[in-house]
């Protein structure tokens, strides 16, 4: 189902709420303007900008051009305050959409599911499926070479509301470099992901995978053979280069798993096994630890409490 007429929740109402949940000491974007200067005279700034943009008559500030100590010059990327507000409000419209699309395993960039919650269901899965092996992936260079005609054409599957899609500034010089990058990419890696990356996973190997747990363009599965595990990694390497993207040689690898894995990997001489980098990126930005738990095994020693 596409959605043709969208432009109408983007109200005056939206614009307040995402206003009051900006960082209020925030640096001021490029046209100067702080969240307390804005903040005087707020009702008639956001009836006006709610105006102008009904009037199809909001245009985003360019960024601008800042010296580089090399002399060269690059833009400045800090969106200015009101862009802010347009950007926040237009996400918060998508969520609502693309929230009912997004498979369960998806984590990551999604309101209420942390990198906690990635890690509960990795556990749960690890623990309660008959696991041998588990693929760890990962994009290489997603938010820099992800398509964005292909990230275009699948917003434009869900929104018919041209009126919408014009409030997604700078869609055409990628999203890095774009204006709408901080608050756009967010759902934009999501969307990408589903669907190119891992709902894959669950549509035609949904009877072999055991579990999948994505965050962001990272992703962990659970298999119980070698070769149906080694296949999935082909396939799905074949697949996210339709779109322009390809996994990551050294971050994405097949791991071992179970309870007799490390036995395994000492007869044949290929010593301890290194933590998944899954594991590693969550754990090392949220501080998050396993006690007693072993990546390897999954076994938890007996004087381990409950999982944090």
């Amino acid at each position: 189902m596409r959605f043709t007429a969208l432009l109408h929740h983007v109200n005056i109402e939206l614009f307040r709420s995402s206003y009051y949940n900006l960082k209020r000491r925030a640096a001021a974007g490029v046209d100067g303007v702080t969240w307390q200067a804005y903040g005087d005279g707020l009702e008639e700034r956001l009836a006006d900008l709610h105006g102008r943009i009904h009037r199809g008559a909001y245009r985003a500030k360019p960024r601008v051009r800042i010296l580089k100590t090399d002399g060269r010059q690059r833009p400045l990327g800090i969106a200015a305050l009101e862009d802010k507000i347009v950007q926040s409000a237009v996400v918060r419209v998508l969520n609502q959409i693309w929230e009912e699309d997004f498979p369960d395993f998806s984590y990551g960039f999604r309101p209420g599911r942390s990198r906690h919650d990635a890690l509960d269901a990795l556990y749960v899965g690890i623990t309660s499926k008959k696991v041998n092996y588990v693929p760890g992936l990962d994009i290489r260079s997603f938010f820099d070479k992800v398509g964005h005609d292909h990230m275009e054409k699948f917003v434009r599957h869900r929104i018919g509301d041209e009126r919408l899609v014009r409030l997604i500034p700078g869609r055409r010089n990628g999203l890095r470099k774009g204006r709408w990058y901080r608050r756009c990419l967010p759902i934009s890696t999501c969307i990408m992901c589903s669907i190119c990356g891992c709902r894959h996973g669950r549509g035609r190997w949904r009877t072999a995978t055991r579990f999948v747990v994505r965050y962001a363009d990272d992703a962990v599965l659970g298999f119980q053979y070698r070769e149906e595990a080694e296949k999935f990694l082909a396939d799905l390497q074949e697949r996210v280069r339709k779109f322009g993207l390809e996994l990551h040689p050294e971050k994405t690898r097949l791991i071992e798993f179970g309870r007799y894995a490390a036995e395994r990997r000492t007869k044949r001489g290929e010593g301890k096994l290194e933590p998944s980098t899954f594991w590693v990126s969550l754990t090392s930005v949220g501080r998050i630890t396993r006690p007693g738990t072993s990546w390897c095994t999954g076994r938890r020693s007996a004087s381990a409490g409950r999982p944090s």
